[in-house]
């Protein structure tokens, strides 16, 4: 596998890093509105990897040669947003990963299929909602993504 920068991973390197995003990383399908989109929303994947040690998540994303390092109160993050990135993260990690390859390949399927329907978006959200369920943080959110859009689309009609 080579990165954007065309740095070769060996495949230790590519297990190591998805035994270490499979424990401190998580995935996720955001859909938000977005006027110059021909429905009216974006769907975007994002993968964040959430360490204390600074250093760690330098080192690794010089590696990988992207992603944004921020602080988020005690804990470094690195998230990787570009979707092109985003997909090339997950072909890295994927043959790895044992507790979030399910996940992944939901990221994927996301990633890989396109909104040229209302249906279709629908579809997507349906499919960021499943990969929500898989996220703490998004237990108890009050409306999931393909409410949010049904909601959105009976307004409008």
């Amino acid at each position: 596998m080579v990165n954007s920068v065309g740095k070769k991973y060996a495949e230790v390197d590519r297990a190591y890093l998805a035994g270490f995003f499979d424990a401190d990383g998580a995935i996720m399908a955001v859909i938000e509105m977005h006027q110059e989109k021909k429905f009216g929303f974006r769907v975007r994947v994002i993968i964040r990897i959430a360490q204390k040690n600074q250093g760690f998540l330098v080192d690794l994303q010089k590696g990988l040669g992207w992603g944004k390092l921020r602080i988020n109160r005690e804990v470094y993050e690195l998230d990787i947003k570009d979707q092109d990135r985003v997909r090339s993260f997950i072909k890295l990690v994927l043959p790895y990963s044992k507790i979030k390859n399910n996940q992944l390949k939901i990221g994927l399927k996301i990633l890989d299929s396109s909104v040229n329907s209302k249906q279709n978006l629908l579809e997507k959200a349906r499919l960021a909602d499943t990969l929500s369920g898989f996220n703490v943080r998004s237990h108890g959110r009050r409306l999931n993504y393909t409410a949010k859009i049904e909601t959105y689309f009976s307004s409008n009609d």
